[in-house]
C-alpha cells in the first residue's frame, strides 16, 4: 500500500509481544502491499507449505485478516527485513537494508518473539550485516545467535524465483515449527 506521504509500497507488520514465531521476509511482494496480507502472490508456496505443514491446527485462506487471527490466536506475527515492495528481491538496495534491518533489530529485541523465522539466508545474511554488522554462513534450520535472545529458524524462501527448493523441501523445514 502506498502511505499518505506518496511513499513506496509497504506492507504493515503483524507484530505484537508473546510472540511464538515472528515470521521474516526479505521484503513484501508488490501484490502483498497492494492486498494487505503477506505472501499474497498466488505463485508463492509460502502458504501451500504452511498448510501441508500443519504448523497450527487450522488451515489459512491467505487474507487480511487472516495475519490478526495468526497473531491474536496463535502468537505469529509477520515482517520483513527490507519493507519497500518490489517484484524481485534483487531490486532492492543498500539503503534500503540500512534503514530498516535496524528497526527491525530494534523490533526483535523490543518484542522479543520465542522464534525469529527467516525466509531465506538472503533475508538472514541482509539482516545480520545491516543490523549487527555481521557477516558469516548461517545454516538452515535452527541456529544459535548469540546477540538475538530469540530462537532462530531459516527455511529456504518460498518465493516463486526460488525453484531450486521444491514444496516438498519447505514443507519438511515448515514441519519444524509445529506448535
Amino acid at each position: 500500500m502506498v502511505d499518505a506521504n506518496n511513499n513506496e509500497a509497504c506492507l504493515a507488520d503483524y507484530i505484537d509481544f508473546d510472540l511464538r514465531i515472528l515470521s521474516v521476509g526479505l521484503n513484501p511482494s508488490i501484490p502483498s502491499a497492494q492486498v494487505g496480507f503477506y505472501f499474497a502472490n498466488p505463485r508463492n508456496r509460502f502458504w501451500k507449505a504452511f498448510n501441508q505443514a500443519r504448523i497450527i491446527d487450522t488451515e489459512i485462506i491467505p487474507t487480511e485478516d487472516m495475519h490478526q487471527q495468526l497473531l491474536k490466536k496463535y502468537s505469529i506475527g509477520f515482517t520483513d527485513v527490507a519493507k519497500r515492495a518490489s517484484a524481485m528481491g534483487n531490486e532492492l538496495r543498500a539503503a534500503d537494508f540500512r534503514k530498516d534491518a535496524p528497526k527491525l533489530r530494534e523490533k526483535i529485541e523490543c518484542y522479543r518473539p520465542d522464534l525469529v523465522w527467516f525466509h531465506g539466508k538472503v533475508a538472514m545474511h541482509k539482516f545480520m550485516h545491516y543490523a549487527y554488522g555481521m557477516k558469516q554462513d548461517w545454516q538452515w534450520g535452527f541456529n544459535s545467535i548469540d546477540v538475538i535472545n530469540s530462537k532462530v529458524f531459516i527455511s529456504p524462501n518460498p518465493s516463486p524465483a526460488n525453484a531450486a527448493y521444491s514444496l516438498e523441501v519447505l514443507v519438511d523445514y515448515y514441519k519444524q515449527l509445529r506448535v
